[in-house]
């Protein structure tokens, strides 16, 4: 496990051991993990230039103001979003690659506090399309300025890693399943469909994380949704609440830790901090050390072995390949453009 101490130690590394002017996309950071991470982000990086993603005007100019308190070198720009919508996130990536020459970073923590049926405009279950569609969108759309980078090549999708389950492919779109089963549905879907991606990208590193129990606003909505303030939850007790800001820490540390490597290997990451030895190395969806792409829970580590394990089943039975086909025919039935990696 990576203790917090040893997080915070890497972090007051990162502004010496980068080199300055960073780029990264934050998509959801109005609130919650994304707004903490942008902030911590800010806080330890030179002379970042960070974008950031959410629906709130409001919300978008209090976080500048705080980065720019942490931070007064960086450059931080708002694209006011819906980014439910498929065609809205190709709006929003064609912004960024019409700035950008290369992308370091990007950040994908959003979501939305419900668990009834309701659709997107484009036919999409809402939380389907917030989870796993989007996300694989904005990847697909920016991967060239990914590849481009000349140091420093992440994704992350910050999500339930470690909780796979039963995934039905007769229902990707979780239309259909029933609430009991629907996060390891959709959990199952996310860290398959990025799988999916991290194959056609060697020199980009991918993580799919557990953040744990944190204190945010959608938390909290979920767990009044439940109706379960302060009482049970899947028969245990509520958690301890981890707050934004140590969750802003640990995602950082997700963002530039040595350990996640890219498929090609350390090389393609500057070392930072603790774990620059191979044998701290994370091991990868495969089973693998430094495979390229990591499903980490909140203690920084691999997924267990029966995870992993079960993992493996799915891509025995070719599931990978059905979930990157099954997400690139809807998006050309969205967009008229399939994945094109």
């Amino acid at each position: 496990m990576v203790t917090l101490g040893d997080i915070l130690s890497s972090n007051a590394q990162v502004a010496s051991s980068f080199p300055p002017g960073l780029v990264a996309l934050f998509v959801g950071a109005t609130s919650g993990i994304g707004a903490a991470t942008l902030k911590a982000f800010a806080k330890y990086t030179r002379k970042p230039r960070a974008y950031f993603v959410g629906r709130s005007q409001e919300a978008a100019d209090a976080i500048i103001l705080e980065c720019l308190e942490l931070n007064p070198d960086g450059e931080y720009i708002f694209i006011q979003a819906d980014v439910s919508l498929l065609k809205v996130v190709d709006q929003v990536s064609a912004q960024i690659r019409a700035r950008e020459p290369h992308l370091n970073i990007l950040f994908l923590s959003q979501g939305v506090a419900r668990f009834d049926r309701c659709e997107t405009a484009e036919g999409l279950h809402l939380l389907a399309s917030l989870a796993h569609y989007s996300r694989v969108r904005f990847i697909a759309r920016l991967l060239p300025l990914l590849k481009a980078a000349p140091i420093h090549r992440r994704v992350i999708t910050v999500g339930a890693a470690g909780m796979e389950g039963p995934l039905d492919p007769s229902d990707f779109p979780a239309l259909r399943i029933p609430p009991d089963q629907l996060r390891g549905h959709l959990t199952t879907l996310i860290t398959l469909g990025l799988e999916a991606v991290a194959r056609s990208a060697p020199r980009v590193s991918f993580i799919h994380d557990y953040p744990g129990a944190v204190d945010t606003p959608l938390t909290q909505e979920v767990f009044r949704l439940m109706g379960r303030d302060g009482a049970a939850i899947d028969g245990g007790t509520v958690p301890e609440l981890l707050s934004a800001e140590e969750s802003g820490e640990r995602h950082v540390y997700l963002l530039t830790s040595p350990r996640y490597p890219s498929a090609e290997g350390v090389g393609g990451t500057v070392l930072v901090g603790a774990g620059s030895s191979r044998e701290e190395v994370v091991r990868g969806t495969n089973g693998e050390l430094g495979s390229g792409f990591y499903d980490v829970g909140f203690d920084g580590e691999s997924a267990s072995s029966d995870t992993l394990e079960f993992l493996a089943g799915l891509r025995r039975d070719g599931m990978v390949e059905k979930v990157r086909n099954h997400t690139d025919d809807e998006f050309r039935r969205i967009t008229g453009q399939g994945l094109q990696i």
